[in-house]
């Protein structure tokens, strides 16, 4: 597990390549196994491979114009309750792993709370994009795809600093 995490690394460009439906299949399957709060549960993905809603998606906040390129952008979002925020971010990181162990990059694309460069609320851009219903709310985009570069791993050191024992 360790290695996977150590590997995982935000990735911004992709080559053009397909993904095999058993690679999709398998992060999506690490999505549904998230924990959540009650177990209920919540969340919901929209699967987007069309060009043009992609291009879409990549003008939904100022820094997302790499989502265009990715073969398949995954849209996180979930039923809106107290902890949909928590909920969907457990399934980022769970997405963020797999992906990684499946040979794939990806990155989080924050959409709650963002602004297209227009000023509209880029949630309510991308629910009327997908034709998403009034009560699920949108965490992220997670674009996949095959990275174009190998991007070095994340070192095992424990940052001292940042530790606290009591």
């Amino acid at each position: 597990m360790l290695k996977a995490i150590q590997k995982r690394r935000s990735v911004r460009e992709y080559l053009n390549k397909e993904i095999e439906k058993e690679k999709i299949e398998e992060i999506l399957k690490a999505a549904m196994t998230a924990p959540s709060a009650h177990n209920r549960r919540p969340w919901r993905f929209w699967l987007v491979r069309d060009k043009e809603k992609k291009e879409k998606l990549a003008q939904i906040q100022p820094w997302a114009s790499f989502v265009a390129e990715a073969p398949v952008v995954l849209v996180i979002g979930s039923e809106e309750d107290k902890r949909w925020v928590e909920n969907c971010a457990v399934v980022a990181a769970l997405v963020y792993l797999e992906a990684t162990n499946q040979g794939l990059g990806t990155c989080w694309v924050q959409v709650k709370g963002m602004r297209t460069e227009k000023g509209e609320e880029s949630e309510g851009e991308v629910k009327k994009l997908l034709g998403i219903e009034e009560n699920i709310r949108i965490l992220c985009l997670m674009p996949l795809g095959y990275p174009s570069k190998v991007l070095p791993e994340h070192s095992r050191k424990i940052e001292k600093e940042k530790l606290i024992e009591k």
